[in-house]
């Protein structure tokens, strides 16, 4: 072990009581604050990231496939695609496809007790991936197809059967809205056999969901015709890579578009987290590099008269300096070891207690989620760690400018 060492190691664990000690624990606290508001940071901003964009794939998959129009996007698909096998073939041979599934929807009005509510009823096949839906039903249960001419059944937002005071099993009728005016206004009894809710205004107050065939039949579509096709991928870090390749090999009729072109405003506001997240590390770093460098100096100008007898007895600058260097890393390792548990305590403690509550109507989630990234967590501490030692390097430059006989006289 070197010289440097053993005399930064009797000075960092010295339990004599005097003022340094006492901006040490300071320096140890703030850098442990910091450490742990980033570790933090990072964790609500994947949690938030993750949790809201995991409803919107849910309910409409990662990429959308529809009969070309140029201002498509919640509107009623009146123009059907028919269901193609090269397409489908096509759209299976893309990298990170996971499953497609067809879809159609119809504007309506839902009317219960001689109040109405409009709505975009969402029509869906008995293939449909109901497993990633069932955990946004509060009620009931998912929807039962059969053989008949189609499913006479629904399923409402909660919001939706809240206006019109609906329950699970209720008979509620539902007027179909299309521009053929043969069929405009048709009417259907449905039975609710379901109540969701996502947290996401955009869908609760809008869609329900019911059988693709009876779209099929008010639109007088054959049975091999879809509003679209909607894409689950394996990972959806790669949806516009994905969706700009498919775009080039779909007939020039189809759409293909991804569900962040479809909801730029939800997604947007996750960027914005983003950015909040890059703002709390810069303060939060700033606050320890002050912290460190003014405990550094602190701790240089109380042991001048050290420095003098050992630049007396023929120690060199960059010996000193390396002393300094030593102690202050301890310090700043002691703190960024006690961010890193205080940090990942707290993360853990919110996943499985959810103690920060939230309004769900503003932030699309009742809790506050966590995703521990783990990589980020140590690229955190590493980061800090390095960050931290250049910025020590400063202080000790004064070790050079003390003069070991004004040093030693020094009180």
């Amino acid at each position: 072990m070197s010289i440097a060492i053993t005399i930064a190691k009797r000075i960092a664990f010295n339990q004599q009581q005097s003022f340094s000690r006492f901006i040490i624990r300071l320096s140890i606290a703030a850098t442990a604050l910091s450490v742990a508001a980033m570790i933090m940071t990072l964790a609500f901003v994947n949690g938030f990231e993750k949790t809201v964009s995991e409803k919107v794939f849910s309910f409409w998959g990662h990429v959308r496939v529809q009969h070309y129009s140029n201002a498509k996007n919640l509107i009623s698909e009146e123009t059907p695609i028919d269901k193609n096998d090269t397409v489908l073939r096509i759209i299976s041979q893309q990298l990170f496809f996971r499953s497609v599934q067809a879809f159609a929807t119809k504007s309506a009005v839902l009317e219960k007790n001689k109040e109405i509510e409009g709505v975009l009823f969402k029509g869906v096949e008995a293939n449909y991936d109901s497993v990633t839906f069932r955990q946004f039903l509060k009620q009931g249960r998912w929807l039962h197809f059969g053989d008949s001419s189609y499913a006479k059944e629904i399923i409402v937002s909660m919001p939706m059967a809240k206006a019109l005071q609906i329950a699970v099993n209720d008979t509620i009728k539902i007027h179909f809205i299309s521009q053929d005016a043969s069929i405009a206004n048709a009417a259907r009894k449905l039975v609710v056999v379901g109540i969701f809710n996502t947290g996401i205004e955009e869908y609760d107050k809008i869609f329900a969901v019911g059988d693709l065939r009876l779209i099929q039949r008010l639109n007088n579509w054959q049975p091999n015709q879809i509003g679209g096709y909607e894409i689950l991928m394996s990972d959806y870090s790669k949806m516009n890579a994905f969706n700009a390749q498919l775009k080039d090999q779909l007939p020039t009729e189809w759409l293909s578009r991804t569900i962040k072109e479809t909801y730029p405003n939800i997604f947007d506001w996750l960027n914005v987290q983003d950015t909040n997240k890059y703002v709390v590390f810069i303060i939060m770093g700033i606050v320890a590099i002050i912290n460190l460098v003014t405990c550094l100096l602190i701790l240089v100008l109380e042991r001048t008269r050290m420095i003098g007898i050992l630049k007396a007895i023929g120690a060199t600058n960059t010996a000193i300096q390396e002393i300094f260097l030593y102690y202050a890393s301890f310090i700043s390792l002691a703190g960024i070891g006690l961010g890193l548990l205080i940090g990942v305590g707290l993360c853990l403690l919110q996943q499985s207690t959810h103690f920060i509550h939230m309004d769900e109507a503003l932030y699309y989630v009742a809790y506050a989620p966590i995703h521990i990234i783990w990589w980020q967590v140590a690229t955190v501490c590493l980061v800090a760690a390095v960050v931290c030692f250049l910025a020590l390097i400063i202080p000790t430059l004064i070790v050079k400018n003390i003069k070991p006989v004004k040093a030693i006289q020094f009180r």
